[in-house]
């Protein structure tokens, strides 16, 4: 059984604020619950209901009904299961690799598929802007499917740590040039800008290399590419030319 208590902070871990202030966040669903316990992150208690999850100790699961669920699940239809971890502390942002810096995304599903891109494509690093969404919102944590165990995420003032970084900065643009046509090296940054304004102005004066996805449709009159959706073409086009 779930207490009302337990019920109170779950609700409040929709909130970023608690979140932070209680230095934990919640993940729904047996696979990405699987893939936070076989991690570094530290579990502080797991509601299922099912008789599963075997190998957690007794003192930190509790086997609740399907309307209890319901009461802390951020999901319209929830699973079989919901989990509070603790936020581990946050690691430095490395400065060297491929690294993809990410300029005031605000949807969690694009954030929690551009993380899941990175762990595909092998970016251990990635960068966000302090306006970027929080990446222990539940709807994030849900879209990445278990990849946020694997590829650093790191909240910088991110016009300071491009000013200061040595690698090539790439970003898209409408008039840069064509990245199917372009030399491109194993190490550097890429920007990815918001859904509805793109890389910021700010953000642009820094940026050493501009590309550009081209359109090859007859009309030519699709304005732009879902960010998460231009991110595989940057990543696959970086990795194939590595």
């Amino acid at each position: 059984m779930v207490s009302k208590n337990q019920i109170k902070l779950i609700s409040s871990l929709h909130q970023k604020k608690q979140r932070f202030a209680n230095q934990l966040f919640f993940a729904e669903g047996v696979k990405v619950i699987q893939e936070l316990l076989q991690s570094n992150f530290e579990l502080e208690h797991l509601y299922t209901t099912l008789n599963d999850f075997e190998t957690v100790q007794a003192s930190k699961r509790t086997l609740i009904n399907e309307q209890e669920l319901k009461k802390i699940s951020a999901l319209s239809t929830p699973n079989s299961c919901l989990a509070v971890f603790k936020i581990p502390a946050e690691k430095k942002a490395i400065d060297s690799g491929l690294i993809v810096a990410l300029d005031d995304i605000r949807d969690p599903g694009n954030l929690g598929t551009i993380l899941r891109l990175c762990d595909w494509f092998g970016i251990k690093q990635i960068v966000c802007s302090k306006e970027t969404v929080d990446i222990y919102n539940p709807k994030v944590v849900q879209a990445t499917m278990g990849s946020i165990t694997r590829v650093n995420v790191s909240y910088v003032d991110l016009k300071l740590f491009l000013a200061q970084t040595k690698l090539p900065v790439f970003g898209t643009f409408m008039d840069g040039e064509n990245i199917y046509q372009s030399k491109l090296p194993q190490e550097g940054i890429i920007i990815m800008g918001n859904e509805a304004n793109g890389i910021s102005g700010e953000i642009e004066k820094i940026v050493t290399n501009r590309l550009t996805i081209p359109r090859f449709g007859e009309l030519q009159k699709t304005e732009s590419l879902n960010v998460a959706t231009a991110t595989a073409i940057i990543l696959s086009e970086f990795k194939r030319n590595s």
